[in-house]
């Protein structure tokens, strides 16, 4: 049994936020994946639930006249692997979330619920990060919209408001035209496993593929938030692919740019080990992946999505 005081089915998103500013005891639910497993072991108990599953504007895979991928908060994970214009444009988004859980898990989770949890260990965190993705929000005061690098404060908070609900998250075309990227994930089983460390690296090469113009570096669970590494993504860029010192550089850069803790998981040693192999593995994929022409460029408004929802 759930402790649970009221249950609401949001109609539309303003009925969410209605829901929400009427109910400070409320949360939001949409596969309910992590909201039902911390109420079954009592955490938040007696409080409110505002489902927003049955929103249709909040599932699915959308593009924006501009190239601007739209992602609905309510896409289930095996959805948005799947996705069309996830598969093209950003497959190593699609990627990372396929890691998450188990079947049954991927196909009830949600993007948004991942996001929104604010744990630095969700399998799309880093991703998002080298992304630049941008989280939509919609409460009381309107819409505004947060960068996925600035969305999380701490472990487990994030800058969403009581009243606020996830409408979109979105990727623009100039931080995913000409990138390629491999996300890895460690954990102590293949599968239904918590990350014990994600990372995620991309780079877009020049038009010969001989030089790094740009290079993005994210992780999760290398410091009480998701993160960047920018002291290390701007020594790559200019330097030859051919160059094996590269490996070197990212090793030792990452390495002064993370704040990684021991837990029950993982120590924080192993943890600064995992943290410079992994990048040197995704690094290297990502650039064999460019040099095998899978780069994208701008998505096309003939391109559809998937618009299933879960």
């Amino acid at each position: 049994m759930f402790d649970i005081e009221g249950y609401y089915e949001a109609k539309s998103v303003e009925d969410a936020v209605r829901l929400l500013a009427e109910h400070e005891d409320a949360q939001i639910i949409s596969g309910g994946t992590d909201v039902l497993v911390k109420l079954r072991d009592g955490k938040d108990a007696g409080g409110s639930l505002v489902s927003i599953h049955e929103i249709r504007e909040l599932h699915g895979v959308r593009l924006q006249e501009d190239g601007t991928l739209e992602i609905g908060p309510a896409t289930c994970f095996t959805d948005l692997t799947n996705d069309p214009l996830i598969r093209r444009y950003v497959p190593y988004l699609g990627e990372a979330v396929d890691t998450v859980g188990g079947p049954q898990v991927r196909n009830q989770g949600t993007i948004g619920g991942n996001v929104c949890n604010g744990a630095t260990s969700a399998d799309s965190a880093a991703t998002l990060q080298t992304l630049n993705a941008v989280v939509v929000l919609q409460g009381t005061d309107g819409i505004r919209r947060v960068s996925v690098t600035e969305f999380y404060t701490g472990p487990g908070r994030t800058v969403r408001r009581h009243d606020e609900v996830c409408r979109a998250i979105e990727i623009r075309p100039e931080d995913y035209a000409g990138f390629t990227g491999c996300y890895m994930k460690y954990g102590k089983r293949a599968a239904m496993e918590i990350a014990t460390l994600g990372c995620c690296v991309r780079v877009k090469l020049d038009q010969e593929g001989r030089t790094i113009k740009e290079a993005r570096i994210g992780y999760g669970v290398a410091a009480p938030t998701p993160i960047r590494c920018p002291v290390t993504e701007a020594a790559l860029a200019g330097c030859s692919v051919e160059d094996d010192r590269i490996y070197e550089m990212i090793d030792s850069g990452v390495l002064g740019e993370v704040r990684p803790r021991s837990s029950w998981r993982a120590s924080k040693e192993f943890r600064m080990q995992l943290i410079s192999e992994m990048a040197r593995r995704a690094l290297k994929e990502a650039i064999r992946r460019s040099l095998n022409g899978e780069a994208p460029g701008v998505a096309a408004q003939d391109g559809k999505g998937g618009d299933q929802a879960c």
